[in-house]
């Protein structure tokens, strides 16, 4: 074989197998689900059998893309549907791929669903030239107690106690960005108190939840944050978004934030009230005008 017909067939064998990578990328079926953990979980629960899974979103074709991971809310003993692939097929439409973690809850305690967190990040990272993800522009975005465990994503994602668990460990599992939506913050009077009993078990000591109430851990390397609440909400007091936020400036981290004037814990989406809805417009501009 002379040297330009190998060089034309080296080309044509590049280039066929970078047609069949960003083939493979969009034969996968929206919604497969992929397992977090070969084998069982690290930290679970005895006798818990539930195995956490990341669920596929990716949008069609090889130009690499932002992406959005959502965390459902659920009290650390869910996960709300609403907040899972609605969420998810939303942020496709806005032109994101997007991610949908089913994380481990109550039996489970900390740190199982930040371990879960972390791994998906790791996942997503590693597989993101496969699936077209831009690897420096992973979000994480979560609602209510999901906002909690996306909010420690963001401050813990490197601690000692997350550290020689995961094989994976050579990926960053840092996110590029955090949204959190009328998020659990404190272990406060004002934080949810159920979100905390199932995190922490009902005798955790003050220590512990003030280890996990995440307005006091603050970073400055923190990623940059969107958040919204309503001023209103009866079940997570809009006091955990504005407490976050203060300590996110004081530590000199970007962040945006929206309190609407009225409407109840949950809303999701918000489709029923158009004024809360533009949540989901303003975090596309957001994301994008950081090059989502």
């Amino acid at each position: 074989m002379n040297k330009t017909l190998f060089v034309v067939w080296a080309f044509m064998f590049v280039a066929v197998m970078l047609l069949s990578r960003a083939a493979d990328a969009v034969e996968i079926e929206p919604g497969t689900r992929l397992p977090l953990w070969e084998g069982a979980p690290p930290s679970s629960a005895a006798g818990d059998t539930f195995a956490p899974t990341l669920e596929l979103h990716l949008l069609p074709g090889s130009e690499p893309r932002g992406a959005v991971l959502v965390i459902p809310g659920g009290g650390y003993g869910g996960r709300a549907e609403h907040e899972r692939t609605p969420i998810a097929k939303f942020f496709n439409d806005a032109g994101f791929h997007s991610f949908v973690l089913d994380y481990r809850v109550a039996p489970n305690r900390h740190p199982a669903p930040l371990l879960d967190a972390c791994r998906a990040v790791r996942i997503i990272r590693r597989h993101s030239a496969e699936w077209g993800v831009k690897p420096d522009k992973i979000a994480a975005l979560g609602f209510s107690a999901g906002g909690h465990l996306t909010g420690s994503l963001g401050l813990f994602y490197d601690a000692d106690y997350v550290r020689g668990i995961d094989p994976q460990e050579d990926v960053s599992a840092r996110p590029d960005a955090i949204v959190l939506c009328y998020p659990v913050i404190s272990s406060a009077e004002f934080g949810h108190q159920g979100s905390f009993q199932n995190l922490l078990g009902p005798d955790a000591t003050d220590e512990a939840r003030k280890a996990m109430s995440l307005e006091l851990h603050a970073r400055p390397d923190g990623p940059p944050a969107f958040l919204w609440s309503t001023s209103d909400d009866e079940a997570v007091p809009v006091r955990n978004s504005l407490e976050f936020a203060k300590a996110l400036r004081e530590k000199g981290v970007p962040f945006e934030l929206h309190v609407y004037p009225h409407g109840k814990h949950g809303l999701g989406l918000a489709k029923n009230d158009p004024h809360i809805a533009t949540w989901t417009t303003l975090c596309v501009e957001w994301l994008k005008g950081m090059g989502w």
